[in-house]
Order: structure tokens, then C-alpha cells, then sequence
């Protein structure tokens, strides 16, 4: 049987990553991906590095007029991905906390699996800070509930491979959080969609000195209203959902 023809491309949404995003896509490039760098309204500074970036070869650049969350900077990098005729977008920050190391298992399991999203699982080293492992296990129990399975056992990172094609089709149909919620909810979504996750174990770190864009108090409000949303989206697909576990 023939391998699959898939055309992946890196989606790398940068806000102020002016000292990190010229590694992160120099690392990404090495294993032979094409860039799509949104420049998600940073300052000039690192503007201007993202212009020079662009200049290189497989890197191309999006640049939104004013910040929109890293949510919208995602769906512009994946719409852009889309209409260069990409198949497949691997989602990675720009601040350098994911494992580029890991970038071919992520494409090799996407090439096994096509039509799955291929999502990181995070193992952490003592980096890490503890309230962030509290707050995710507590969006993770949501997760499980909404979408009334344990397949998806980690949707906050960053980092994973899209099919473009019914993730586009579903931008298209639904408004989607645009800032920190977009990671969860897309996948809740796409898991009533029926579209498959397979989790794929892949380091992270926390890089000292790195830039954190996560407003407690607007984040994590963003994120109730979004778990409320979705606990009353799951209600009326629960039989449908539960079905699915009797004849899988």
C-alpha cells in the first residue's frame, strides 16, 4: 500500500518571541518542515526579526494588525497553511518549551494516521511551575466529561499535528476561543466532529527567563466560560457520544 501524500507545514504563532523564535524555526526547519510564522501583533523589535526570518528560505510570514490571542494567531496560521495547498499542520510555540527532537515521531504517527489529530501528551521536568499542573489536571477532568471518554488525556499543549482539511471545515462552522481556550476547546470539538486523537508523549520545559502570555484572572474566565459552554454542548450529543463507545 502506498504511503500516504502528505504536505506538512509548521504553524508557529509568535506574540514578543523576538530572542527565541529565530531558534524554534531554525530547529523546525532542519527536519526539513516549511514555517508559518504569525506575528500575532508583537512589538517592533521582534517584528522586525520575524521580517528577517521571512526572508529565508520556507518561511513564510502572517502578520495580524493587532493582537488577537493565541487562538486567532493559530487559526490564521491554519487557514494560511490551507490556501497554500498544505495537508497537514504541525502546531509548535515559539518560545522554545517543546521538544523539536520529537517533531518526526509527530509526522510519522500523522503519516500512519492522517485523518487523526496528533496531540502532544507533556512530560515535564522540574521546571514546570506546580499551579500550572493543578490547573491542567482540572481542565483535563472537564475534558473527560465533555467529550464523556479519556481519550483525550492532555489538551493544553501546544504542540501537534492537524489534519488541515476537517479542522479548516470546522473553523468554518463554529467560533472557536481565541486565546488560551482555543487548545482545549478545538479538540473537544473535533472529538464530537468525530474526527480521532492519538496522544504522542513528548517533553516539555519551561525555558528560564521565558515569556509567558497567560493572564490569571482573563485567562482563566476565558476558560470557565468555555468549559460551561461545552458541558452544555456535550448534553444533547451524550447519547450520541456514548454510542459510540458501545460499538467501537
Amino acid at each position: 500500500m502506498a504511503e500516504p501524500m502528505l504536505r506538512p507545514v509548521a504553524v508557529i504563532p509568535v506574540y514578543n518571541h523576538g530572542s527565541k523564535v529565530g531558534s524554534v524555526a531554525e530547529r523546525v526547519r532542519a527536519w526539513g518542515l516549511d514555517c508559518v510564522l504569525v506575528d500575532d501583533g508583537s512589538e517592533p523589535g521582534c517584528a522586525a526579526v520575524l521580517d528577517g526570518l521571512a526572508r529565508r528560505d520556507g518561511v513564510m510570514l502572517v502578520r495580524l494588525a493587532r493582537n488577537q490571542g493565541k487562538g486567532g494567531a493559530v487559526t490564521a496560521g491554519l487557514r494560511a497553511a490551507r490556501q497554500r495547498g498544505y495537508t497537514h499542520a504541525l502546531q509548535i510555540d515559539a518560545d522554545g518549551q517543546h521538544d523539536t527532537a520529537d517533531i518526526p515521531a509527530f509526522l510519522a504517527l500523522s503519516r500512519c494516521k492522517p485523518e487523526a489529530v496528533i496531540a502532544g501528551r507533556p512530560i515535564y521536568d522540574g521546571s514546570v511551575p506546580i499551579g500550572r499542573l493543578v490547573g491542567r489536571y482540572v481542565t483535563h477532568v472537564w475534558v473527560w466529561l465533555h467529550t464523556l471518554s479519556f481519550t483525550v488525556r492532555d489538551s493544553m499543549c501546544g504542540f501537534r499535528v492537524y489534519p488541515l482539511s476537517p479542522v479548516v471545515a470546522l473553523l468554518d462552522r463554529v467560533s472557536i476561543g481565541r486565546r488560551m481556550d482555543f487548545d482545549i476547546e478545538v479538540l473537544v470539538r473535533l472529538v464530537w466532529a468525530g474526527v480521532e486523537v492519538v496522544q504522542l508523549p513528548t517533553r516539555v520545559t519551561y525555558p528560564q527567563g521565558g515569556v509567558s502570555h497567560f493572564r490569571v484572572w482573563r485567562d482563566n474566565l476565558l476558560i470557565t466560560w468555555m468549559h460551561t459552554r461545552l458541558f452544555f454542548g456535550m448534553l444533547p450529543r451524550a447519547p450520541r457520544l456514548l454510542w459510540r463507545k458501545v460499538v467501537a
